[in-house]
């Protein structure tokens, strides 16, 4: 028998469109008696049919959460049949896959460094490549700095990965984490909490450096210094908007995507701040778009604060982190 998934509060959430034949598509994948291995045969073939990139993969991804199993259990139990109770539950979500959705989204979930944390719409969702940005001021402080407990800033912290990730790689340090949205730090304290890290690690909300009082011409907080500054501010140029895959324009926070008409805004503003120090942090570390990390380095470089300006390339070759070291 076909189960139809019927639930007042997701028809509310998705419009009444959702109640239409046309979009009762994934009612086709949810044949009862099917094992878990046709299942994901099913769910597959439905997102590949709403154009979604990587459908095997996602649909096996929302099957992992849904059943709470790992990849391996999941191949153990391929031959044993999907429960009847979640085929209202899996409907739904692979609807929303096939609208576009993140699956981070759907499932609530997102990994980095190898841990759990929490998203939601209010955050942009932690890509792999900004773990490399943590992995450059890891072994630069390391490098110089070895057994000193440095004051670092997480500028436009989000759902809060990079500083989490910091206070609990390097317990000595002292974190702080900002953010403009008074959502995305309440989410950052969220995973902060799942950590065990909360009380670790000072929270500030407020736009880039504005809030870090320039005493003696330099960064602080609370009377004291920064010494790391790192940030993953927004760098797509608004007439990149287009152009996104659906999961981006339509879905993620746009406050935490567009730097303005070149996508370099914020870090000009930043920029401009630095400039203006008499004494500068040791380290900073951006994240940057495409085209964008050497317009940054030539701009540090111009301050003459630091001893390098490094620009490091991601997973995919592409030019991405700009890091500046004072040795």
């Amino acid at each position: 028998m076909l189960a139809l998934f019927y639930d007042i509060d997701w028809v509310e959430r998705y419009g009444k469109h959702a109640m239409t034949q046309s979009n009762l598509m994934p009612a086709a994948c949810m044949v009862d008696g099917q094992t878990l291995r046709q299942q994901l045969q099913l769910a597959t073939q439905y997102l590949m049919q709403q154009q979604v990139d990587e459908a095997r993969d996602n649909a096996e991804l929302l099957m992992l959460h849904l059943l709470q199993v790992s990849r391996a259990q999941l191949l153990m139990q391929w031959q044993e049949l999907f429960p009847s109770q979640l085929l209202n539950s899996w409907g739904q979500m692979l609807y929303r896959k096939g609208q576009g959705e993140p699956v981070q989204y759907i499932i609530g979930e997102a990994w980095f460094y190898g841990r759990p944390f929490q998203v939601s719409p209010a955050v942009l969702i932690p890509r792999p490549e900004t773990e490399l940005l943590v992995e450059a001021v890891f072994t630069h402080a390391q490098r110089h700095w070895q057994n000193e407990a440095l004051h670092v800033l997480d500028v436009g912290t989000g759902s809060g990965a990079i500083a989490i990730t910091l206070q609990l790689e390097q317990p000595k340090w002292q974190v702080i984490a900002s953010d403009l949205s008074e959502k995305a730090l309440q989410q950052a304290q969220t995973n902060a909490e799942f950590h065990h890290v909360t009380s670790s690690i000072q929270w500030v909300q407020g736009d880039l450096l504005k809030p870090f009082n320039q005493e003696a011409g330099r960064l602080t907080h609370n009377g004291q210094k920064i010494d790391v500054l790192v940030s993953n501010p927004p760098y797509i140029p608004i007439g990149d908007l287009t152009g996104l895959q659906r999961e981006v324009k339509q879905y993620e926070p746009h406050l935490a995507l567009f730097g303005g008409e070149d996508g370099l805004n914020l870090y000009r503003e930043m920029v401009d701040c630095l400039r203006d120090l008499e004494e500068h942090p040791r380290i900073v570390a951006f994240e940057l778009g495409i085209h964008q990390p050497e317009i940054v380095a030539q701009w540090l470089r111009d301050i003459g604060a630091w001893n390098e300006v490094e620009i490091i390339t991601d997973y995919n070759g592409i030019q991405r982190h700009v890091i500046a070291i004072k040795s």
